[in-house]
């Protein structure tokens, strides 16, 4: 096999994004804000609610939550390294999906490393989600010309699993 023909097919993180849900605006939103700025160096945007929810008090365009995304690969690999640990380096196959991404959640920011519990701020989970793809993905995003990605171009579950144990030395446990 030729070099240019395994750099194609080898699969790498395109993007990680990480949000945190709060469900209202005001300063809990903001504290969720600074947790993020704080783990993940980025700015965060918010997320706006999509539907009215009178129960849970959602309004169709109130703020109701955080994200971050991470696509800078030194960013990537510390903040995953770090998240990883969290878990113990142990995720279940469950977490991934048919298209090879990764997501889980971290229950309480202040696991990671050299975060310390502070009252004003309080306590906050985190959804985690990894896309990793093959170069040449971008065609089927691409303004001009965009094109599906053949099914063998795509990173299968089973691929995205033995990329990640061989990569962040993940123990993948079964369901």
């Amino acid at each position: 096999m030729s070099e240019s023909a395994t750099i194609m097919t080898a699969p790498r993180i395109t993007k990680v994004t990480v949000n945190i849900g709060v469900g209202e605006g005001g300063s809990r939103l903001q504290n969720a804000e600074s947790v993020l700025s704080l783990l993940t160096g980025g700015t965060p945007i918010r997320t706006l609610g999509r539907i009215q929810n009178r129960d849970l008090k959602v309004r169709k365009g109130a703020p109701i939550g955080c994200k971050v995304t991470i696509r800078d690969k030194a960013s990537i690999n510390k903040f995953l390294t770090d998240a990883f640990w969290v878990r113990e380096n142990a995720i279940p196959s469950w977490n991934f999906d048919q298209q090879g991404n990764l997501s889980f959640g971290i229950s309480d920011y202040t696991e990671f490393p050299d975060q310390k519990y502070d009252p004003d701020i309080g306590i906050y989970g985190m959804d985690i989600n990894i896309v990793l793809e093959r170069p040449g993905h971008r065609v089927s995003r691409r303004r001009r010309r965009s094109r599906k990605v053949a099914y063998s171009h795509r990173v299968k579950k089973e691929e995205s699993i033995a990329w990640f144990a061989e990569n962040y030395k993940l123990k993948i446990q079964e369901e």
